[in-house]
């Protein structure tokens, strides 16, 4: 089990050096990639006008630009609504930017009360994310939200 509590203190303490958006993802998406069990990406795509475009992650090479309602990211954006996909070969739309991903979670990131970007996780295991990796990722981007105010 991921220990988001830890992981979020740990963002804290760096985040003290800088609260630039860009140093603080880039922290981020390193310690959810080496901390969680079974998951093969982990990073950010930021809102560049219509679209999505990738940002800080770990993991394989990724999609660069993702339509808004296209895919998972592009939904949770669409919908300001964080997607648990437990079979991504089941979502409408699912854009297959590693084939070896199978379940996947998104979670909206926000500032100024519009949503800027969205945490990207993805995992080589069916089912991999449950609701305690919601709840615990959903406090982590809330965390996020207020370093990068």
């Amino acid at each position: 089990m991921t220990d988001y509590r830890l992981i979020t203190e740990q963002i804290k303490a760096l985040a003290e050096e800088s609260n630039d958006p860009i140093p603080v993802m880039a922290n981020v998406s390193a310690l959810l990639f080496h901390a969680m069990e079974d998951v093969n990406w982990a990073g950010f795509y930021l809102v560049k006008g219509a679209s999505l475009l990738l940002g800080p992650f770990q993991g394989k090479a990724a999609c660069v630009r993702i339509a808004k309602g296209r895919g998972v990211c592009g939904t949770a954006w669409a919908q300001d609504k964080t997607q648990l996909v437990p079979d991504v070969h089941a979502f409408p739309g699912h854009i297959a930017c590693d084939s070896a991903s199978l379940s996947e979670i998104v979670v909206p990131v926000h500032a100024a009360g519009q949503v800027i970007g969205v945490l990207d996780i993805d995992s080589p295991v069916f089912s991999r994310f449950n609701e305690d990796d919601r709840a615990g990722l959903t406090e982590l981007v809330e965390t996020i939200e207020r370093i990068i105010g």
